[in-house]
């Protein structure tokens, strides 16, 4: 792929997409018959000179690959990315029984797939239902406040991604992110994943891509358990020889453990086994919305509202007395806050996207850090901390699931009121005036407003003292980390593979899905496939 970079075009141009593409191919002396496709990789603003700019960075890719190596000297603006090409070497010693991914989120969807590309025909168990049947659940617990604990935006399909933005973005620079979007292509990702700086799918798209893969698997000798559970492991000898399930007990000798986030009686298996679990760095907070159109004018400047610009989106931080860090995170333009209660009696919250972005508000995740210090490094005090939110939360709501709410202004001021203006909440269960600072430790509620009140400094749309503040956010990661070795096995466990954002090793879709590519190519380097179950 060739990237061409600092097209600059004027607001006046009519069709600034179609130009920027037609300069790009100029200066690169392509006529359109040797161009296989290409768009926009990134779109930016200059407003530095007081008459705003679009700058546009065109991907061009070329019907015969091996041109493109060539052409990247055409200008010092143009760069040529080569497609990785992968192998999984494969060991000696025969399995005698096919390996077994338990999750089935973006880690154990890929760490599944990569198995049964390669002939290991993985069983792949899940506690939750399928797509179809979890995203019934979901909207009857958005409609009428009935929560299946096993069949919400935390569990079934798809695992806690599938209800999300669809966001791709990582600082993950492993070549094996390229495996993870041919992928979702090759399953009907929007074709624009490929080249797009900040790639995205939206919820609506991610689910059927999501079922399609399951599908290959399938049609590959993989077998998908849904409504299983993993109770316990089974040990003889110091390596793992079985596993428990809900649906019974399974001989295993390879298991990748790709739990999610939110499987805390898993956790409390694995600490209960004796196995090396240990604290690691979450957050907590609440998501903030605010008009969609208020953070493009925040961006965008007098360019704000150009058809040819993309749904505004922002990440800030800030560091604040005390050490800590203020954080937004998961921003979702153009989206809603959801309903994302795994348990009974917890309120919690995320957001999402549709692939549009069409909503009338942005969210995103304003979170404070927390770490093991503050737990003694006792994971189940970690776990404990998150629940005693989301049940104060619940409370605050005042039942049926509605979530505690607050404008910005009044948080600041510490008034504890709801004084909606522009902004109206998007959370599907309703809402509760309520003083988000009391349900937090006093610590954190101080530097989440100085966090807020520095991000106004930086953005104008977080000065806006209608912004609308719903809680509590406090699934942002796992809260605790499975020790695993260089060989990506457990540390006190041979035969078990930690792995994506439940064992602690990722954070979002591409960086869970990477790591179940990495899980699978480590077992099957130790191993070739079974002869048959």
């Amino acid at each position: 792929m060739l990237l061409v970079r600092n097209i600059r075009l004027p607001l006046s141009c009519p069709d600034p997409e179609a130009e920027a593409l037609r300069r790009a191919r100029k200066l690169l002396g392509l006529p359109p018959s040797r161009a296989a496709g290409g768009g926009v990789a990134r779109l930016s603003v200059d407003a530095r000179h007081g008459k705003p700019v679009l700058v546009y960075t065109i991907a061009i890719t070329l019907n015969d690959e091996g041109e493109e190596s060539a052409l990247a000297g055409a200008s010092p603006c143009v760069c040529f990315t080569r497609r990785p090409e992968f192998s999984f070497p494969r060991g000696q010693a025969p399995l005698a029984h096919r390996p077994v991914v338990v999750g089935l989120g973006p880690a154990g969807l890929f760490a599944a797939l990569l198995l049964a590309r390669q002939g290991y025909r993985p069983l792949v168990l899940e506690r939750g239902p399928a797509l179809a049947e979890r995203t019934a659940a979901v909207a009857r617990f958005e409609a009428e406040g009935v929560l299946d604990e096993n069949a919400n935006i935390q569990f079934g399909e798809g695992g806690a991604g599938t209800f999300s933005d669809g966001k791709l973005t990582t600082r993950h620079g492993d070549p094996l992110c390229a495996y993870v979007t041919a992928a979702l292509l090759r399953h009907g990702a929007p074709a624009d994943i490929a080249w797009r700086q900040k790639p995205h799918v939206g919820t609506d798209l991610l689910r059927g891509v999501i079922a399609g893969i399951r599908a290959e698997i399938e049609s590959l000798g993989g077998t998908v358990r849904f409504h299983t559970a993993l109770t316990g492991l089974t040990v003889r000898g110091g390596a793992l020889a079985g596993i428990r399930t809900t649906g019974g007990d399974i001989p295993c000798e390879r298991l990748i453990l790709a739990v999610g986030h939110s499987a805390r009686d898993t956790f409390g298996m694995l600490q209960r086994q004796g196995l090396p679990l240990q604290c690691k760095p979450f957050s907590v907070g609440f998501r903030a919305e605010h008009l969609q159109t208020e953070i493009e004018k925040s961006l965008y400047h007098g360019a704000a509202g150009h058809p040819a610009l993309p749904r505004g989106e922002y990440q800030l931080s800030q560091h604040v007395e005390g050490g800590r860090c203020v954080y937004t995170f998961c921003m979702c333009p153009g989206g809603t806050v959801c309903a994302a209660a795994s348990e009974a009696g917890g309120v919690v919250t995320n957001g999402m996207s549709l692939h549009a972005r069409a909503g009338r508000n942005a969210n995103a995740a304003v979170v404070v850090s927390v770490d093991g210090r503050d737990f003694g490094e006792d994971p189940a005090r970690a776990i404990a901390f998150q629940r005693q939110l989301e049940q104060a939360a619940y409370r605050a709501g005042g039942g049926g699931y509605r979530a505690p709410a607050e404008t910005v202004g009044s948080f600041l001021d510490g008034r504890g009121r709801l004084d909606l203006g522009a902004v109206q909440p998007s959370y599907p269960r309703g809402v509760t005036p309520c003083d988000l600072g009391g349900l937090l430790p006093d610590e954190l509620a101080g530097a989440l407003r100085q966090g807020l009140a520095a991000f106004g400094r930086k953005l104008a749309a977080y000065r806006a003292p209608d912004g609308v503040l719903t809680g509590l956010e406090t699934r942002t990661s796992s809260p605790v980390r499975l020790l695993r070795g260089r060989d990506l096995q457990c540390a006190d466990l041979p035969g078990l593979y930690p792995c994506g954002e439940g064992a602690g090793y990722a954070g979002g879709i591409m960086t869970a899905a990477v790591d179940g590519l990495r899980c699978a190519a480590a077992l099957m380097a130790g191993c070739r496939p079974a002869a048959g179950d």
